[in-house]
Order: C-alpha cells, then sequence, then structure tokens
C-alpha cells in the first residue's frame, strides 16, 4: 500500500462515524430528555456538562425548552437558556418556547426570553405573535411587557386578520381585565383604526359586543389623536 492510499484510508477511518460513540450520545440525549420531562434539574444540568445537545427534540419536535415551558417548570428553563437553548425553536405544531410562554401569560419566562434572544419575526400557526394570545385570554402583565418592549410589532396582524387589539376585543368580555388591556395597548401606540379582514374596527366590534367601557376608551383615544 502506497503512502497516498494509506493517507486516504486513514483519514476516512477518521471521517466515519464511530457506532459506539453516535450510540451515547443518543442515550445522553435521551436521558436528557427525560431528565427534562420529570423535572430533574440535577440530571438535566449533568448530561448537559456531559455534551448532550441542548436543543434535542422530542418525537413531536418540542425542544427541551419548550418542554419546560409547557410544563411550567421555570428553573428547568433557566438552566437550558444557561445552556444555550434556542427560545424561538419551534416544533411541528409551530409553537416555540417564547410563543408559548406569551400564549399562557408566564410574564417571568417572557423576560428570560427576551434577554436571551427572543425574536418577533416567529409566529405560531395562526400567523400570530406572543401578544395576540396574550390579548385574547387576558394575560394583563404578559400584555404590558410585550406591548412595552422596543420593536415588538404591536399592530401584527394575524392569519384571521386580527391585531392585538381586536383579539382582545373579538373574543373578550369586555370586563375589567380586558378594559385594561385595551388601556395598555392604546397607551403603547398601537393602531386602534386597523379593521379586521372585512373591514371591522375595533370601535365598531366593540359597539356590536356592547363593550361599552371599550367604546369609550377607543372614543378617548380616538379624540386625542384628532387633536
Amino acid at each position: 500500500m502506497n503512502i497516498f492510499v494509506l493517507f486516504v484510508v486513514l483519514n476516512l477511518l477518521h471521517t466515519q462515524p464511530n457506532p459506539l460513540k453516535t450510540t451515547e450520545m443518543k442515550q445522553e440525549q435521551s436521558a436528557l430528555l427525560e431528565a427534562v420531562k420529570q423535572n430533574k434539574l440535577q440530571l438535566a444540568e449533568e448530561k448537559l456538562n456531559a455534551g448532550a445537545d441542548v436543543n434535542t427534540r422530542d418525537e413531536n419536535q418540542r425542544s427541551l425548552l419548550l418542554i419546560a415551558t409547557q410544563a411550567r417548570h421555570f428553573e428547568m428553563a433557566q438552566l437550558l437558556v444557561a445552556h444555550g437553548a434556542d427560545v424561538n425553536q419551534q416544533d411541528n405544531q409551530l409553537a416555540s418556547p417564547f410563543l408559548h410562554a406569551g400564549a399562557t401569560g408566564q410574564t417571568e419566562l417572557l423576560k428570560l426570553f427576551l434577554a436571551n434572544g427572543a425574536r418577533f419575526d416567529v409566529f405560531n400557526r395562526y400567523y400570530g405573535s406572543a401578544l395576540i394570545p396574550a390579548c385574547e385570554r387576558g394575560h394583563v402583565e404578559t400584555v404590558r411587557l410585550l406591548a412595552n418592549t422596543q420593536g415588538f410589532p404591536i399592530d401584527h396582524i394575524n392569519r384571521l386578520g386580527w391585531t392585538a387589539l381586536l383579539e382582545a376585543i373579538i373574543l373578550g368580555d369586555g370586563s375589567a381585565r380586558y378594559q385594561e388591556i385595551v388601556q395598555i395597548l392604546i397607551a403603547a401606540g398601537c393602531d386602534i383604526s386597523l379593521p379586521d379582514g372585512e373591514g371591522v374596527t375595533p370601535l365598531q366590534h366593540a359597539k356590536r359586543a356592547n363593550q361599552t367601557a371599550i367604546v369609550k376608551l377607543l372614543k378617548e383615544a380616538a379624540s386625542q389623536k384628532a387633536k
């Protein structure tokens, strides 16, 4: 065997994956996944420190961080983020840790994700932002945080043709918390005139739903804008 052939053979051997190493890594990833699901912080940290991939996914393409977020395991989420977990990684339903935290009103997690690379151009399966479902579900403090985050697309329109303001009015019940959400959005500079896909404005929707307090808020905002 000449030197060139020997070099090629050795190079191939070096670049071929080691089956034993690959199996061991898969076992580590699987163990990490189970540790996150069971909220075993110490075990998860051991696996991460040993080199297990922090962006491991389950069979539904859920990331470890999304699993922790869905389970409301804040300390586990902190650990994963500290090891470089992607806060925008989406599963097969287009859910991400950041989007899910917004939809479920996990404001402290949102703060963590905002400080660690949360993107505002990643949307859920309804082409919605983290803010829109927060408005629908009445998560006041989450709305306050996102609406006042620099650069957040407060007037983003989802696949239904609704903004965050429209979502709060159409799917809200006009109660005190929805009134507060509308106030927050107005104060943050949302466009109160943006209609839905059929041309119906937030004010018209509020009138139809007999949300008198919100009608008053919108009229006052329009009056201030006209000055």
